[in-house]
């Protein structure tokens, strides 16, 4: 089983860290490898709601459906995922970074490969290695550009 740990720190508070990165609708705006994302139910983004991702797989577009399985918002959201021949479940946590704010993030990513691809798995930790930085890489940058909007705006509502 292929283990992707990543830390991000960012200047977004925990809040909104928390807020952009459990709706999964948003995974296109910072995984690479998240071709597209959409929330297929409604209400408020808790524990059940669901989203159908197309996930880049070696030059192909791969559907997946993720459902959040644990919500305690604003420290950690786990996400559950279900594709062809994968299982995948998201741990996701969200700490105060410090004394100059923002926040840190945990993101595990445990991927079960099933039927005849579970053979694959000890060829792959390269390739999930990579997946996992680029998914930290593109989450640290979302996030920094949302923390940078927030400052504008506040400085935008004094001045003006």
């Amino acid at each position: 089983m292929p283990t992707i740990h990543e830390t991000i720190e960012t200047d977004l508070e925990p809040d909104a860290a928390f807020d952009f990165v459990a709706d999964f609708a948003n995974a296109p705006v910072w995984d690479p490898g998240t071709a597209t994302a959409q929330r297929i139910d409604d209400g408020p983004v808790d524990v059940g709601a669901r989203y159908r991702l197309g996930v880049r797989i070696r030059g192909r577009v791969a559907p997946m459906e993720y459902r959040i399985v644990v919500h305690e918002a604003p420290h950690r959201v786990v996400l559950e995922g279900e594709g062809s021949g994968v299982h995948a479940r998201d741990d996701i946590t969200f700490a105060p970074r410090g004394l100059g704010g923002g926040t840190r993030i945990d993101y595990v990513a445990e991927i079960h490969l099933t039927d005849w691809k579970r053979i694959l798995a000890p060829l792959l930790g390269g390739a999930f290695a990579k997946i996992g930085r680029d998914a930290r890489d593109g989450m640290r940058r979302a996030l920094d550009e949302l923390a940078l909007d927030e400052r504008t705006r506040r400085v935008a509502t004094v001045v003006g």
